[in-house]
């Protein structure tokens, strides 16, 4: 077996007295597969591995953690992760991390599930199970994601195995596999741990889990089709979009319900300047926040990737990396003002004459995910002006690759968001009751006026590009726009666009970088932004902003909703199709 090092997974497990018991754990490689499984706490010791090996954190797993922060989005002016995603340069690798870290991630689970056949005593080791259950569809959702259909690998092969040889299975089977997976999961796992197992997997956090694959598979049908399978692969055997957004649906309303979480609010000190959703992604220690608030009182997050500043740092540089993920203009002009109204009909948007002019009377999450600048900011640095904050430790004095804030898997406030989409997308309709027991939740934190079917029809928008705006905002840099756009089927006409930062005006909007003339003041530097200026149609009409990347270097196709399978795998296996147009 390839070498497997028990390491500390959790850090509530490692302040409790069994510390040295945990850490003295020997490498799996050094027992036989059948001495190892003789009790449940070899189970348990075994799966522990899984949480730090395989969830996605600030160790690098699928490449690096930073792939995930929306860098080269739409949202993004910070050109460096997914560069060839972004702009449809995607050639075919000879290896690919995701394709290989997920099957050996997947081998390991069948292990377990392997050895747990022949214990004595299941209800011993039910929820070890359920936790190899549910890694193993964590890895298969990776896949799926990342290539599509995929070989559905659930025996322990070794180099004689027919199945290393064998096709690809589509989609939905793959999808099937997933699902499935989830149900044997949510069925073994407990519905809630004790306070030293926080970080474990429970019953509710695998419902959560699932809800986000059938909202992400059944839009990916709806606006996809079959347009992205393979040559030879296998349709869906029958329309399963509504049955997978009802249970979407009820899945989330019992997570939210019943599941015992809840959002980390606390703009009512006022030493926070509603700001908690800047600091709820940084709760390193009490030190870390204004209010002096420890990691135990954060009830938002339903998955974590549990980290300690002493006994499991984060190892990344995030204080020094994460000001570079610059906000583009289409992000900054997302917000709405505190009237809930977009900025192109809000009477309180404050227009872009002044630096800092426009984050007045905003959502709380700009100024909590983006830096504000002041008004003698200046634009010299060929940057968008927008620096990100989101997952910044602000903890006094912290090191660098020492901040160690919990990696937010998946949390409360993406099900509020998965729970109003599914109902959008179910139904073309959702209630202001629904509303308000999940999206308008996330907007009283964020300071803003409740959405409702009244002020949608009132001022003439769209419910559901509304509830979409919602989740482009919250969830913000952890690693869903690409996704999102791919699923909605809207990638090629969002992607295709110049990324612009700060708007400069000119003689027909005099701000603090061009005068009433045109000419640059001392606080712009035109010659260190290499694409210029582009004209740009904002609520103040339209005017010059800087652009970090033109539009014609973008070539996004719909060949790029999927990576290509890497070379290698299809050198060992020349059954492996491979994607379209690669």
């Amino acid at each position: 077996m390839k070498h497997i090092t028990v390491i500390l997974a959790l850090a509530a497990l490692l302040t409790t007295s069994c510390e040295s018991d945990f850490l003295d754990l020997k490498p799996l490689d050094q027992e036989t597969d059948v001495t190892y499984f003789d009790k449940a706490a070899d189970f348990k010791n075994y799966t522990t591995s899984f949480y730090n090996s395989q969830l996605l954190g600030w160790n690098d797993i699928y490449n690096s953690i930073y792939n995930y922060f929306d860098g080269s989005t739409d949202l993004s002016c910070y050109m460096v992760y997914n560069s060839d995603l972004a702009h449809g340069t995607i050639t075919v690798p000879s290896t690919d991390v995701r394709w290989s870290n997920c099957y050996k991630f997947i081998r390991t689970c069948n292990i377990l599930l392997d050895r747990a056949k022949n214990y004595s005593n299941q209800t011993e080791i039910a929820q070890y199970v359920g936790e190899a259950y549910f890694f193993r569809a964590y890895s298969e959702f990776w896949l799926l994601k990342t290539f599509g259909g995929v070989p559905i690998v659930t025996t322990v092969m070794d180099t004689n195995s027919s199945e290393l040889y064998g096709p690809r299975n589509s989609r939905y089977e793959v999808t099937t596999q997933i699902l499935s997976d989830l149900d044997k999961a949510i069925a073994d796992l407990p519905e809630t741990v004790s306070s030293s197992e926080y970080g474990r997997i429970t019953s509710m956090a695998a419902k959560a889990f699932k809800a986000r694959v059938l909202l992400y598979e059944a839009t990916w049908r709806k606006y996809n089709g079959t347009s992205t399978d393979f040559e030879g692969s296998a349709g869906p055997s029958k329309d399963q979009v509504n049955d997978f957004l009802d249970e979407c649906i009820s899945l989330c309303n019992d997570v939210m319900t019943n599941g015992g979480y809840q959002l980390w609010n606390y703009n009512s000190n006022s030493s926070m300047q509603n700001m908690s959703s800047r600091y709820l992604f940084s709760i390193d220690n009490e030190t870390s926040n204004p209010a002096g608030l420890g990691k135990e009182t954060n009830k938002e997050f339903i998955i974590a990737n549990v980290y300690d500043m002493n006994l499991r740092p984060g190892g990344k540089n995030i204080n020094q990396t994460v000001g570079y993920f610059a906000a583009s203009r289409k992000f900054m002009d997302m917000f709405l003002c505190t009237d809930g109204l977009p900025i192109s009909i809000s009477k309180k948007f404050q227009g872009y004459a002044t630096p800092g002019d426009e984050f007045k009377n905003r959502d709380y999450r700009m100024k909590s995910y983006i830096d504000q600048p002041s008004a003698t900011f200046v634009l010299d640095k060929g940057v968008s002006g927008y620096p990100s904050h989101k997952f910044y430790d602000d903890t006094p004095g912290v090191i660098s690759k020492k901040e160690s804030a919990n990696y937010p898997v998946l949390r409360l406030a993406e099900v509020y968001l998965t729970y109003a989409e599914a109902l959008m997308e179910r139904n073309g309709a959702i209630t202001d009751a629904q509303l308000n027991k999940s999206i308008n939740l996330l907007r009283a934190r964020a300071g803003i006026a409740n959405l409702t079917n009244q002020l949608v029809k009132d001022n003439g928008l769209d419910m559901l590009y509304e509830i979409r705006r919602e989740r482009t905002i919250e969830m913000y840099m952890e690693g869903c726009r690409f996704d999102d756009l791919k699923r909605w089927g809207i990638a090629e006409s969002e992607l295709n666009e110049s990324r612009l930062g700060m708007v400069v005006g000119g003689a027909n909007y005099p701000t603090a970088f061009r005068n009433a003339d045109g000419t640059a003041t001392s606080q712009y530097t035109p010659g260190r932004f290499v694409y210029g200026e582009e004209a740009y149609e904002t609520p103040v009409g339209e005017v010059n902003c800087i652009v970090l990347d033109k539009k014609s270097n973008f070539n996004f196709t719909k060949k790029n909703y999927l990576w290509p399978i890497p070379q290698h795998e299809i050198d060992l296996n020349s059954k492996l199709k491979q994607n379209p147009g690669y």
